[in-house]
């Protein structure tokens, strides 16, 4: 695995509609908008809870304490700005396994773009920045899961070259 990354250097840097699209790892101060952006649907909506920053402040200083997780938002810094709100938001986890001769895997969850900006290739810009980032890691698949009720991001990942290939199946605890 890599050695600690730097989180002030933007790992990606793309024009988008009025700025720049920067991609950035997270920090502490990022979370509130993170749980904005994982609230920002139905779904989300019903189990995200922004009133108790506790259980996302361990979350996050787990996921930033092992090299193999890494949790990324894309800021839109508008002409002239330095910095600009966080409008993205993403999780990518690097696993090992036996299967697939040793293969690594990298698990890609929880991304969201800000509603208004949907359609802009913000989310494109962001997995494919996950997908090389596997590669480089020396991961032979880049694995995901969807609700089964949001079609539209199923299209979006399809688009991309994912394959709806397994089921996946989950045991609330």
């Amino acid at each position: 695995m890599s050695p600690t990354p730097d989180i002030t250097r933007p790992l990606l840097a793309a024009g988008a509609d009025g700025g720049t699209f920067l991609l950035r790892h997270a920090a502490r101060a990022d979370l509130p908008a993170i749980v904005r952006l994982l609230a920002d649907d139905v779904i989300g909506a019903g189990r995200e809870h922004g009133t108790d920053m506790a259980p996302y402040e361990l979350a996050f200083e787990a996921i930033t304490a092992d090299p193999a997780h890494l949790l990324l938002v894309g800021e839109l810094v508008p002409k002239g700005d330095e910095a600009g709100p966080v409008v993205a938001t993403f999780q990518l986890s690097f696993l090992p396994g036996i299967s697939r001769h040793g293969a690594w895997r990298s698990q890609l969850e929880g991304v969201r773009v800000a509603g208004q900006l949907r359609g802009q290739g913000i989310g494109k810009l962001m997995v494919q920045w996950a997908i090389d980032e596997s590669r480089r890691r020396g991961c032979s698949l880049v694995q995901l899961t969807t609700h089964a009720s949001r079609t539209g991001a199923q299209r979006f990942y399809a688009q991309l070259g994912f394959e709806a290939s397994h089921v996946g199946m989950k045991l609330e605890l």
